[in-house]
């Protein structure tokens, strides 16, 4: 999206990864409490903004955004306020 919208528009990520997963190596036994802080995740619900843009016209934000949707692992919706 950054690159298709280089310095024409600006864009807001509205979420950030702040839930901790935690995960153990590999061939360790049962036990032993829990695992190594591995990663941080986003939960999304239905109906969040997940990205924002200004400063572009109508049909190059909806391009953009669509190519970020495109590789995300959810089913997305473009929408206009």
């Amino acid at each position: 999206m950054t690159r298709f919208v280089q310095r024409g528009g600006k864009i807001w990520t509205r979420v950030f990864p702040d839930k901790p997963r935690t995960a153990k190596s590999a061939e360790v036994g049962m036990g032993g409490g829990r695992g190594a802080l591995s990663h941080f995740i986003v939960p999304i619900e239905a109906g969040r903004v997940i990205f924002e843009i200004d400063g572009l016209s109508e049909t190059l934000a909806r391009e953009a955004l669509r190519l970020g949707a495109f590789k995300l692992p959810i089913k997305t919706r473009i929408i206009k306020r």
